[in-house]
C-alpha cells in the first residue's frame, strides 16, 4: 500500500471519529468464498426428542451459476399437509446455509422438498425448522461439494510496450487475458481473474507503466476455486464440530431422544421417498451408496431360471464346481497355499438319517476353533427374487429382511456369520460394524473400499487360524478367495443352505411337539 493511499485512509478515520464518534480500522480484507454441490443428492433430517416429531427429505441439485438458492416442493398434499410444506420452504429461505468445506455460504443450488412426515399430536412448527436445517446439512455431508471464489472481469489499458508484461501478470494470477484493441500506442486488454490473486495489482500496474496504466474491474461471478485445497487447509473448517449447523439427527427410543450421526441417518429414517441418483457410466459417478445399489438393481431385469434340484443335487453340483475351480486355479497360478488342511470327508447334518455333501469342509474342532461365513450382502440380496422385488422399492427393508434371515440361520449353525454391505461411495464414510439382534455382525465398508475388498482382507486374516467361507457369485472374487486359503460358495448355494437349515429347524420343532404331546 503506497503512502498516498495510507494518508487518505488516515484522513478518513479522523473524519469518521470527529463527526460520528466512530472508531474504525482498515485492513487488506479477505476473500468471501461460497460453496455449491457437484451432483444431486438427497438430504434427510429427523427431529424426534420426547413429544416432538418431524422428518424432512430434500433433493439438493446444482443450479445455474449466479442463480443463488431456489426452493420448491414436489410432495402431494396427501403425503404432507400444505401448511407443513409451506413452513419447510419458509425455513429453507430464512437463513444462509453453510457449506461443509469451509463453512462458506451455500449458493447456486436448487432445493426441492420430496418427502416429509408429521405427527398428529406431537409435531410443532419448531420441529420442522430443526429437521429442515439438518436435512440440508446431511445432504451436503453425503454429497460432493465445490468451493467457489469470486472472479473479476477486467479492462486494462497499458502502453503498447507493456502488453506482454500485463498479459503475463494476469496469467500468473490464474486469469485469462487477451488484447481487444490497439490504438494510438495504447492497448486495451480484457479478461477475467480470481479476486484472491488480483490483490493490489492496480498499484503494481501504476508503477511499471509510470502512471499511464488504468485498471477497472467488475464482478463476473463465482466460479470453482483455483486453489481449493490450500484454502480449505488454511481455513481448517470442521463441519461436524459446527454446533450452529448440525448434521446429525435426533431419534426417539424408550421415551428418550438420542443423536444419530449424518452417515447413519438413512438407516434410521421413517420414510423412503424412492429417490435414487441416476446410474453413471464414467469416472464422475455420484459418490453415494445408492448408486452402488443401482448397479445391483440392474440384475432384477434378468430372470434366473427355475432351479428344480433338491438339496443333495445342489450339494453334488457345488462340490463338483469346487474341484473344477481348484483345477483352474492350479493350472493358472500353481498350487495354492493350504492354510486349512482341507478334507474330503463328509459332514453330518443334525437331522435323522441325513448325511450329505453340501460343501467341501475342513476338519476343525468346534469346541476350540471358529468357522466364519463372510456374506456379500447386496450380491446375496439380488440373488433372491423376493428380495430383488423388495429392494426395487425399499433397499433398507431388503437389508433388514436379509439380516433377519441370517440371524435365524446363524442361531442354528456353528458358523459365525459376518454380513458385509458396500458403502464405498459414501463420501467421508468410515467403516461401521453393528451387532444386529445381539448376534449377527453387520459391516458397512468405509469410503473407497468395496465389499469385495473388505471380504478379501478379512478372509485373508481369519483363514490363518480358522475356517472361512465366502458367499458371493463374483467369479473373480472366487479365484482370489482360493488364493487366500478360504472356501467359497455362490449366493444360490447360500440360499440353499438357508432353506435346508429352515427345514431342520421345522423338523426339530415338530419332533419336540410330538415328544411333548406323548407325555
Amino acid at each position: 500500500m503506497n503512502f498516498g493511499i495510507m494518508l487518505q485512509l488516515e484522513i478518513l478515520k479522523r473524519v469518521l471519529h470527529d463527526r460520528f464518534q466512530l472508531a474504525v480500522a482498515f485492513s487488506e480484507g479477505s476473500i468471501l468464498y461460497r460453496e455449491t454441490i457437484a451432483a444431486p443428492v438427497e438430504g434427510v433430517g429427523h427431529y424426534e426428542p420426547l413429544r416432538h416429531y418431524a422428518e424432512v427429505h430434500l433433493l439438493l441439485e446444482p443450479g445455474e451459476p449466479g442463480s443463488g438458492l431456489t426452493f420448491g416442493s414436489s410432495v402431494h398434499v396427501d403425503e404432507l399437509a400444505l401448511n407443513w410444506q409451506r413452513l419447510i420452504l419458509t425455513h429453507l429461505a430464512e437463513r444462509r446455509h453453510r457449506g461443509v468445506l469451509t463453512g462458506s455460504e451455500l449458493t447456486d443450488t436448487r432445493i426441492t422438498l420430496i418427502g416429509g412426515r408429521a405427527h398428529e399430536k406431537h409435531t410443532e412448527g419448531g420441529d420442522f425448522r430443526e429437521a429442515t436445517y439438518r436435512a440440508v446439512r446431511q445432504g451436503l455431508m453425503s454429497g460432493r461439494s465445490i468451493l467457489l471464489e469470486p472472479v473479476f472481469s477486467f479492462t486494462l489499458s497499458v502502453p503498447q510496450e507493456n502488453i506482454g508484461r500485463a498479459i503475463s501478470d494476469i496469467q500468473r494470477r490464474y486469469g485469462e487475458a487477451g488484447v481487444e484493441e490497439l490504438s494510438g500506442g495504447i492497448a486495451v486488454v480484457t479478461g477475467h481473474v480470481p479476486a484472491a490473486t488480483l490483490g493490489d495489482y492496480a498499484q503494481e500496474l501504476s508503477g511499471y507503466t509510470h502512471g499511464e496504466g488504468r485498471l477497472s474491474v467488475s464482478l463476473r461471478g463465482y466460479e470453482p476455486c483455483h486453489d481449493a485445497e490450500e484454502v480449505m487447509e488454511r481455513m481448517a473448517y470442521d463441519p461436524e464440530a459446527d454446533i450452529q449447523a448440525p448434521s446429525w439427527s435426533v431419534f426417539c427410543s424408550h421415551g428418550a431422544g438420542y443423536p444419530v450421526p449424518w452417515y447413519q441417518v438413512r438407516d434410521h429414517m421413517h420414510i423412503d421417498t424412492g429417490w435414487r441418483p441416476a446410474i453413471q457410466t464414467d469416472s464422475g459417478a455420484d459418490d453415494t451408496e445408492d448408486e452402488t445399489l443401482q448397479g445391483y438393481a440392474a440384475l432384477i431385469d434378468r430372470e434366473p431360471p427355475e432351479d428344480t434340484r433338491d438339496f443333495k443335487e445342489r450339494s453334488r453340483d457345488f462340490f463338483r464346481g469346487e474341484r473344477e475351480l481348484e483345477d483352474i486355479f492350479v493350472r493358472t497360478y500353481g498350487e495354492r497355499r493350504d492354510r486349512t488342511q482341507e478334507s474330503e470327508r463328509k459332514r453330518v447334518i443334525n437331522a435323522p438319517g441325513t448325511t450329505v455333501h453340501y460343501r467341501k469342509p475342513v476338519p476343525y474342532d468346534p469346541e476350540k476353533d471358529k468357522s466364519y461365513i463372510l456374506v456379500d450382502g447386496y450380491n446375496v440380496i439380488y440373488a433372491r427374487p423376493e428380495l430383488q422385488e423388495l429392494a426395487s422399492h425399499d433397499i433398507k427393508a431388503a437389508r433388514d429382511r436379509l439380516m433377519d434371515i441370517l440371524l435365524n440361520f446363524q442361531g442354528y449353525r456353528s458358523e459365525i456369520v459376518i454380513l458385509v454391505f458396500d458403502a464405498y461411495r459414501v463420501s467421508g464414510g468410515t467403516e461401521r460394524v453393528m451387532r444386529y439382534g445381539g448376534q449377527l455382525d453387520v459391516v458397512y465398508t468405509r469410503e473407497a473400499e468395496t465389499a469385495d475388498q473388505y471380504i478379501e482382507r478379512t478372509a485373508h486374516k481369519l483363514s490363518r487360524n480358522s475356517r472361512v467361507t465366502v458367499a458371493t457369485s463374483d467369479a473373480v472374487e472366487q479365484v482370489i478367495i482360493f488364493a487366500g486359503g478360504a472356501l467359497r460358495m455362490s449366493a444360490g448355494e447360500l440360499w440353499a443352505e438357508i432353506e435346508h437349515t429352515d427345514e431342520l429347524i421345522r423338523a426339530e420343532v415338530e419332533r419336540l411337539n410330538i415328544a411333548a404331546r406323548s407325555k
